[in-house]
């Protein structure tokens, strides 16, 4: 998530709208494809996107957050007693490197069947799961590692084809699985990043061509998510956000009818906008939107997908904006598939700059902000086929992998903050500020950093368990970090965790369990339903703080009880 800035220009004329159909109870059927600005199901029914983003795989965990606290199917079973019908995932390619390791999971009386898979077979885990009950999985290649968001979608040690490699290997290993309903090829591009300037080392409709017509190369029954670009023609808007060229200069791809284009939209929690001191405002917000990205939808040219948007909601204009936007994205009720889809950033509460619909305990629905969302949910799918694809692939150093048909199956900050910061960013750097903090917040010094900036300290531990820090995202003024309680070689029922800040950071938010700080010295216990842990098991609990300058992680004192 994560942004930025000015502007100015008109908006695009609108064309009018094919008559509404509303989606039929059994819509979303088979693998998708597009007819203008509608996406449909393989009886040409149209489907609604509505959805949640739930980062993680981008950090330096290599797995969705809140594991500590949950099981995995308990949160995908609430997902849908919600009305969300679809799941975006974000993920680093560090997730494919040999020997990579999904940390942070809770396995006493919960998790059990993750415990000893890697990060892809979690995914698998995951993927099957939602697609047995209903939901749609979309893939979103959040970053090329989990050390932070990119402006371009390779780095110095991600090179493209790395990037493409990897996607491939995705594509293969669900293939047959229609939960997957498509990949998202970038987190929010930014500057450099330019649309349509013909320039291979930056310009991203024609990388994204060339990653899209790979994908389709080995799954040619995927959808295919392109994101906007943050400056088109001198007119800079969000990360990923700025789809000005795309009606000028189009993503082709070899397989017709795949691309969907997504934006990303974010609240002053994320960052401020000229839009937002605007005299008019709110009423001036779908000239905006037209103008950026709304246009392709309006005049029928491609889906659009608001893939990343979120807030605190702590502020009127907040709330003025996410009132808005939901109004302009249109009813279910009325518009049925004939409508933009959707994912709301972030599932997760640690996303820095936008919180979650999960409260801090990962438990207690936020039903202000889901409320707001009410009118544009959207009914789920049948059960997917191809459920047990892709459960025996490994992935390499290099992003290859193999997937075989046995199917032993197993996302500012990305958290963001992305703008991920994917909790966004995270543009969401989502985790979203990933955006927006995508999932630990992720996102830029501007507020949208995903992912680990230092590395782990060890506990003490003479007292039945021992407690690790990590910080897992850190911007100018901030930082998100984990802290990892283990029992020793017996039960315990309780625990506290203690130490001291060795300069002048200060706690300002926690979740999983009760933090105190007076002066620099931190004590953190359990809440009532992750106290107890069997022998040698783990739980997590995480915080917010402020800090100024880089910082070395403190030792910690675990005491049981």
């Amino acid at each position: 998530m994560l942004a930025l800035v000015s502007l100015a220009g008109q908006s695009h004329a609108t064309a009018a709208a094919p008559a509404a159909a509303a989606p039929a109870a059994d819509a979303g059927t088979g693998y998708w494809h597009t007819s203008g600005r509608q996406i449909l199901d393989s009886n040409n029914q149209a489907v609604r996107i509505a959805g949640i983003n739930w980062f993680g795989f981008e950090t330096s965990n290599n797995v969705v957050h809140g594991l500590w606290s949950r099981d995995y199917k308990s949160m995908i079973d609430q997902m849908k007693q919600l009305g969300y019908n679809t799941i975006r995932l974000p993920y680093s390619d560090d997730i494919f490197k040999s020997g990579a390791t999904a940390n942070s999971i809770n396995f006493y009386n919960m998790n059990a069947d993750l415990e000893g898979l890697s990060p892809l077979q979690v995914m698998d885990k995951i993927v099957n799961y939602a697609g047995s009950i209903g939901l749609r999985v979309i893939l979103d290649r959040h970053r090329p590692d989990a050390g932070g968001q990119s402006a371009l979608w390779y780095t110095a040690t991600v090179p493209e084809s790395t990037w493409i490699t990897n996607l491939k290997a995705l594509a293969t290993r669900y293939q047959g699985n229609t939960a997957v309903v498509g990949i998202d090829l970038h987190n929010e591009p930014h500057d450099p990043a330019c649309w349509g300037c013909g320039d291979t080392t930056i310009d991203w409709r024609l990388a994204a061509e060339r990653a899209g017509n790979a994908i389709l190369g080995v799954n040619p029954n995927l959808l295919i998510f392109v994101e906007g670009i943050q400056t088109f023609d001198g007119v800079s808007g969000w990360w990923g956000g700025n789809l000005m060229g795309a009606g000028q200069y189009p993503v082709e791809l070899n397989v017709a009818n795949r691309v969907v284009y997504s934006a990303h939209d974010y609240a002053t929690s994320v960052s401020q906008q000229t839009w937002f001191t605007d005299p008019t405002f709110p009423a001036n917000m779908p000239a905006v939107w037209d103008k950026y990205w709304g246009y392709l939808f309006k005049q029928n040219i491609a889906p659009v997908w608001v893939g990343e948007f979120g807030t605190t909601l702590q502020s009127t204009i907040d709330q003025q904006w996410l009132k808005a936007l939901v109004s302009y994205m249109l009813p279910t009720s009325g518009n049925g598939g004939n409508s933009f889809s959707w994912t709301f950033w972030s599932w997760n509460p640690d996303s820095g700059d936008t919180g979650g619909i999960l409260k801090d305990d990962w438990q207690t629905v936020d039903t202000v902000k889901d409320g707001y969302l009410a009118s544009i949910k959207a009914p789920t799918f049948g059960g997917s086929t191809g459920s047990t694809n892709g459960g025996t692939s490994s992935g390499t150093s290099s992003g290859t992998s193999t997937g075989t048909s046995t199917g032993t199956s197993t996302g500012t900050s990305s958290g963001t903050s992305s703008g991920t910061t994917a909790g966004t960013s995270t543009g969401t750097s989502t985790g979203t500020s990933t955006g927006t903090s995508t999932g630990t917040s992720t996102g830029t010094s501007t507020g949208t950093s995903t992912g680990t900036t230092s590395g782990s300290t060890g506990g003490t531990g003479s007292s039945g368990c021992t407690a690790t820090l990590h910080v897992d995202n850190q911007w100018d003024a901030g930082f998100t970090a984990t802290v990892t309680v283990t029992a020793g070689s017996a039960g315990i029922h309780g625990w506290k965790v203690t130490w001291t800040w060795p300069g002048s950071q200060q706690e300002t938010s926690a979740w999983s369990a009760t933090v105190q700080q007076t002066g620099t010295s931190v004590t953190a216990t359990n809440l009532s339903y992750n106290g107890s842990l069997g022998a040698s098991a783990s739980t997590s609990f995480g915080f917010q703080g402020t800090a100024s300058g880089t910082f070395t992680p403190p030792t910690l004192t675990c005491t049981a009880s």
